[in-house]
């Protein structure tokens, strides 16, 4: 069974054409194919892609989103980890001509060479699994500057962790760090009944917004991000406890919890309080009153990905 070269295989085609060429969803990778063309071509056209615009795609498969992506843009450049995949599109040929595609992990990919590439800024749409999600969006973090925009299809729960505000079970890392380099906009909610297989949740698709610097970004004080990044993990690495407490057991910061009062104090947070309960600009201000009395070669920047996990719980 062949793809529809104007469109991909879409709808019940899909479970089929995998079965025959032997390409079952990768459990490894979380792969979750779209279905419903309509679906796709939606994501693009919210996305504003235009002629003039390169864009990376995280994650081919089998083409639904990419065709439809190809055919606003000037080029789509395709990052697909499955080798079975890329031998597919190698002897079908159903991806047009301004499609560049590559075997790929985005999370080893270098990404200052995907914006060269992209004319100076990534400008990226993915329907992410689920395993690489949480990563990825660190690594775009940590790599703002790169970045122009993402359309981004996550699983729901992530896609809130997104856009969550202070004294909220998602608020925390991501949704900070996040907001210091972006604005983040919700453009579709949709149930499992768009993929093959079926997920167990919705899925969000949301808009990051790098470029221009949003006006909340432009409007931040300046502030050392590696050790802001620290303070933020740091607080939120046991975050039951008080953020007086969680800071001072941080082995991050190396800052005695008498000075931290000290700190705290100064900026009118209650050493009671938690992490989840401080605003951005206040995890701000406390990095530039921290970076001012301990020496940067005691804080840590090193941050494990067992500890980027467990601050996301």
């Amino acid at each position: 069974m062949s793809a529809d070269p104007q469109h991909g295989p879409a709808g019940p085609h899909i479970k089929n054409l995998l079965r025959d060429r032997q390409l079952a969803p990768n459990k490894r990778f979380g792969q979750n194919f779209l279905v419903h063309r309509h679906t796709a071509e939606r994501i693009v056209e919210l996305a504003g892609v235009t002629e003039r615009d390169t864009v990376v795609e995280i994650g081919v498969g089998l083409g639904a989103l990419t065709i439809p992506l190809a055919a606003r843009a000037g080029k789509v450049i395709g990052l697909e980890i499955d080798a079975g995949l890329v031998r597919y599109h190698e002897e079908q040929r159903i991806l047009p001509a301004n499609v560049e595609l590559l075997h790929l992990d985005v999370l080893k990919a270098d990404l200052r060479d995907l914006a060269e590439r992209c004319g100076g800024e990534l400008k990226i749409i993915a329907n992410l699994p689920y395993s690489i999600s949480t990563p990825l969006l660190f690594r775009l973090i940590d790599n703002h500057h790169l970045m122009a925009w993402g359309v981004l299809m996550l699983q729901k729960e992530v896609g809130r962790r997104l856009v969550a505000r202070p004294s909220t079970k998602d608020y925390g890392v991501l949704a900070i760090q996040l907001a210091t380099c972006a604005a983040t906009e919700t453009l579709l909610e949709l149930g499992p009944n768009h993929f093959h297989p079926r997920p167990k949740v919705d899925s969000l698709v949301q808009r990051l917004i790098f470029r221009p610097v949003p006006e909340f970004v432009r409007a931040l004080p300046p502030f050392d991000r590696h050790i802001f990044k620290t303070v933020v993990r740091a607080a939120f690495q046991q975050r039951r406890k008080t953020l007086l407490n969680a800071l001072a057991a941080s082995a991050l910061l190396g800052v005695d919890k008498t000075t931290l009062t000290t700190l705290l104090n100064r900026l009118d947070i209650p050493p009671a309080s938690r992490a989840e309960n401080l605003t951005v600009r206040q995890f701000i201000d406390l990095t530039n009153l921290i970076s001012q009395g301990a020496p940067p070669e005691r804080i840590s920047t090193e941050i494990t990905e067992d500890t980027e996990r467990d601050n996301e719980i």
